[in-house]
């Protein structure tokens, strides 16, 4: 008896013992994973797995944001990116993804640290400058929330901290953990890829110049291959390769030709932002006197309603609105400059869902204009800009002065509906050559269509917003720093988001309306019932470790009292 109960304990533990072994077997070969979180945080999309699965090639994650010391929201994030890599490395087989946590200042000499700040910064690593409490009173730590994805020669450079103005810490790292996977992915992809798609700025009409467009073609340059577009002169074939072409505040109007190879362009598929200045409007133009803003004739006007969209000849002006530096005295030869807010430099706080300004900080314009939508069909619409509540609208001509900032405004005439400043458009579009012959200057063969394929465009009615500020020496300063008042804005970000959208037809940037839920505690009920949780958390569960165990004492009594 005693034998068959043995052999049978044998059996099953040499059961147990061949599960576990093809369990394991099992496990190397299939790979998965649950998930039971709500919005399913730990879930990668199906394009980040489809696109780690086809890597052709290794790829090297540099992740700088590596300390022991760091404070809890910087570990957190730094958690967040570490899960964020493994799931990318698993869905890669293991292989493609090769990734490390480094502190790039770790051994290096106190002297030699400011030459390792500015070379990372250099490849768009940028440091970050933290006051941490410790036993001693307040000390100063150098981060660097970045990483660096390296692959085919290639590299490109990924914030892991996305700062938005106006919300609190736990919002932006909240906002930056949806973030990562987005940021990640499209990284890889570009670092991988074979060819980069071509962007083209418009030249020939007094747009901003190359070193205005400095930092905007910079960015750019690291998935895609920036340049400039002489519209009279580049022919049809040509125009049709470029995947983008942007339009950067044109000053001087467009010949029938001109307008012809756009609209076909954009017949054929191609993709377009328009960033215009319908007013003749300068701060450089006011010191010392008044200026007349007056409108100006680009010629665009009838092409754009056709396509739905009119952009109107006034002004904005904005009660969240950037500071300019202003002379208000002198005190011995010495002139006194005060930064002052100026109304026509709105500052636009993007509101939309949409992918492209999603979580964006806000968005640095000057003298901007409204605009309206038309009713096309076949064209959907998407207001992705727009001022705050507190505006006017001034027709144009108007004449401005710098006299304006003595004014206080009132917030009770600027109270007004937020005023569109930004419009996406998606799907067919009309021709406005539809029915009309071919203009003069058009000499090559053109296959003309009077209504578009499926294709996007993008309207901003101010033709600043990829403009880079200049220094003294001739020097660019980063798209979206203003080095008057030391403040960064969102213009850089919305440029590359756009640049994602509107080239990449895999939906890869609709990984950009991932949300993962903010639950944080209630602060008030902590305070007013921390007693009461305390005794909830340390007297029960030994008060019900002490029930059981008399509970057991009593059982084992009464089971060997006979």
């Amino acid at each position: 008896m005693v034998g068959s109960q043995k052999k049978r304990d044998l059996i099953t533990l040499a059961i147990v013992l061949v599960g576990i072994v093809l369990l394991n077997l099992l496990s190397d070969k299939v790979f998965t994973r649950f998930d039971f979180t709500k919005e399913k945080r730990y879930t990668l999309s199906p394009i980040s797995k489809l696109l780690m699965n086809g890597l052709p090639q290794e790829v090297k994650i540099t992740v700088y944001l590596e300390g022991s010391d760091l404070p809890p929201g910087f570990k957190r994030l730094q958690s967040a990116t570490h899960d964020m890599l493994i799931d990318l490395e698993a869905y890669s087989h293991g292989s493609s993804i090769q990734y490390e946590f480094i502190n790039p200042l770790a051994g290096v000499a106190e002297q030699q640290q400011n030459d390792v700040i500015k070379d990372l910064q250099g490849q768009g690593i940028d440091a970050t400058n933290l006051s941490i409490k410790t036993d001693n009173g307040l000390t100063q730590k150098i981060i660097f929330p970045s990483a660096m994805v390296s692959a085919n020669g290639k590299q490109i450079a990924v914030k892991l901290l996305q700062t938005r103005t106006g919300l609190s810490s736990d919002e932006v790292l909240n906002n930056s953990i949806q973030n990562l996977e987005y940021a990640f992915v499209s990284a890889i992809k570009k670092v991988c890829a074979d060819g980069k798609p071509e962007i083209g700025f418009t030249e020939g009409h007094n747009e901003l110049s190359d070193l205005q467009l400095n930092d905007a073609m910079k960015s750019l340059s690291d998935g895609f291959l920036v340049g400039r577009v002489d519209l009279s002169t580049i022919s049809m074939a040509s125009l049709q390769k470029v995947k983008m072409l942007v339009i950067p505040k044109p000053d001087k109007p467009f010949t029938e030709a001109e307008k012809f190879k756009l609209d076909q362009y954009i017949m054929h598929g191609g993709r377009v932002v328009w960033s215009i200045d319908q007013v003749s409007a300068e701060l450089d133009s006011l010191h010392g006197h008044q200026q007349l803003a007056f409108n100006k004739q680009l010629n665009l006007d009838d092409q754009l309603f056709t396509y739905g969209i009119r952009i109107n000849y006034d002004m904005i002006a904005d009660m969240s609105s950037a500071q300019i530096p202003l002379t208000t005295g002198d005190i011995s030869g010495q002139p006194q400059i005060q930064m002052v807010p100026w109304l026509f430099y709105p500052i636009f706080m993007p509101l939309s869902k949409n992918p492209i300004v999603k979580n964006l900080d806000g968005i640095r314009s000057e003298f901007a204009s409204t605009i309206d939508t038309l009713g096309t069909k076949g064209t959907q619409k998407t207001v992705i800009l727009a001022s705050s509540p507190y505006n006017r609208k001034l027709g144009a001509p108007h004449m401005l002065s710098l006299q304006m900032v003595e004014e206080v405004p009132d917030p009770k005439t600027f109270r007004s509906a937020p005023k569109t400043v930004g419009v996406l458009l998606e799907g067919t579009f009309k021709s406005d050559f539809a029915n009309r012959p071919i203009p003069p200057g058009i000499t090559e063969k053109v296959n003309q269509a009077d209504e578009s394929i499926p294709t996007k465009m993008i309207v901003f009615s101010d033709g600043d917003l990829f403009k880079n500020q200049v220094a003294s020496d001739g020097s660019p300063y980063p798209l979206g720093f203003d080095h008057f008042t030391r403040e960064s804005y969102g213009n850089k970000n919305l440029l590359l988001n756009i640049a994602d959208y509107m080239t990449d037809d895999s939906g890869l940037i609709s990984l950009r309306n991932k949300e993962i839920q903010l639950r944080l505690l209630d602060r008030t009920r902590i305070r007013s019932e921390k007693m009461f949780w305390q005794l909830i958390n340390n007297v029960i569960p030994i008060a019900l470790v002490l029930i059981f165990a008399i509970f057991q004492h009593y059982m084992r009594k009464r089971k060997y009292a006979h």
